[in-house]
């Protein structure tokens, strides 16, 4: 877990996507945040976790829905929301955050 704070722990906003390979939405997520990542460049950290590797992570922070998107900005959880969004409104929410 100290890896984890300090994937969080830094001064520009980090998106974390908690995923699954076998479930189908996964894929669609992958291109929007790809996209999101495009698009903000070095403004934004975008992580993607496999929640089959990583079930410590993901018991300790209740991920129970995928996806679930998480925003840390200085070690400190700003935003989550479960299930897709499209990269038009995660870019929108991201800018809150610089």
């Amino acid at each position: 877990m100290s890896k984890f704070g300090q994937l969080i722990d830094v001064d520009i906003p980090v998106l974390l996507d908690f995923y699954t390979d076998w479930k189908n939405e996964s894929e669609t997520m992958h291109l929007t945040l790809r996209d999101v990542a495009a698009a903000l460049g070095d403004k934004v950290k975008v992580i993607k976790i496999d929640v089959d590797k990583n079930k410590e992570l993901a018991e300790a922070l209740r991920v129970k829905t995928l996806p679930t998107l998480i925003i840390y900005k200085d070690g400190e959880m700003k935003w989550r929301q479960s299930g897709e969004q499209d990269a038009n409104t995660l870019i929108a929410i991201i800018q809150k955050y610089f």
